[in-house]
């Protein structure tokens, strides 16, 4: 196996891992943006949702690395093409979704 094939593989691991824990609704602490929030702050958001959407989020970009990884090793420029589109698409409306709304904060009563 060439570092060729390793570094990429590696990503793609560490990217799983990291999304099936988030999708525990555990690692909030990796969410930029939350994690510098204070404790007043934190408390306004469901947290777990969060790292659940997160998590999904990371795992799109996984499934997408993943194609354009396969593209490239077997020589399929349209497995390449379809990780690229799917990775840009992924990444712009899950932003749109997560950044709208308050989807993610608690109701206030």
């Amino acid at each position: 196996m060439s570092m060729e094939m390793i570094v990429p593989l590696g990503v793609i691991i560490l990217f799983l891992i990291l999304s099936i824990y988030l999708l525990q609704g555990k690692g909030a602490m990796l969410i930029s943006g939350y994690n510098t929030m204070s404790k007043e702050d934190k408390a306004q958001y469901d947290t777990m949702a969060l790292c659940k959407a997160t998590g999904k989020l990371m795992l799109g970009v996984t499934v997408s690395i993943s194609l354009i990884f396969a593209g490239d090793l077997f020589q399929q420029n349209w497995l390449f093409i379809v990780g690229t589109v799917l990775m840009i698409a992924n990444i712009v409306i899950g932003l749109i979704y997560m950044n709208t709304g308050n989807r993610y904060k608690k109701n206030q009563k």
